[in-house]
């Protein structure tokens, strides 16, 4: 969803790659209808492992957002390029038990923070702040309502 969203508000501004240290082969059905219900493109979506962005001649990325809990807790591959990095806790809603409703739920709740988080990205006058000024700002964003982590890392 977050890929999805920062292409959408980045306006060509940002061009977002999601990915998973443990990818299950597909996108899950629920965000896919989430953004269909928000009235986001799902074409070209695919289930990509974070793997793929640390290998030489990768894509080069100049952030490297964490919105799970368990990547969080994780080492992280080593991206090439050194991007800022930054964590936005957000409860998994692809690992919530119970009815339907509270799955869908927790994918609309999700999609809600990583709405409003990103949106605030991309008010960021990203050129003129600079990499000393960049990376608190960052941290503030991850600090959000919503966080489930109590301080957001920034490496």
């Amino acid at each position: 969803m977050a890929e999805v969203l920062l292409n959408h508000l980045g306006k060509g501004r940002f061009r977002a790659f999601s990915a998973g240290s443990y990818p299950r082969g597909v996108v899950h059905p629920l965000a896919l209808e989430t953004l269909r219900r928000n009235h986001l493109p799902i074409d070209r979506l695919r289930s990509k492992s974070w793997d793929e962005f640390a290998q030489p001649g990768a894509q080069q990325l100049d952030f490297v957002f964490t919105v799970c809990d368990r990547a969080a807790q994780e080492s992280c591959p080593v991206w090439p390029g050194q991007p800022m990095s930054a964590h936005w806790g957000i409860e998994d809603p692809a690992v919530v038990e119970g009815s339907d409703l509270d799955k869908e739920r927790a994918f609309v709740t999700a999609f809600r923070y990583l709405k409003s988080r990103i949106s605030l990205l991309t008010s960021l006058p990203v050129t003129s702040l600079g990499r000393l000024a960049l990376p608190s700002k960052l941290q503030e964003i991850g600090r959000m309502d919503g966080s489930t982590a109590k301080s957001a890392k920034v490496a």
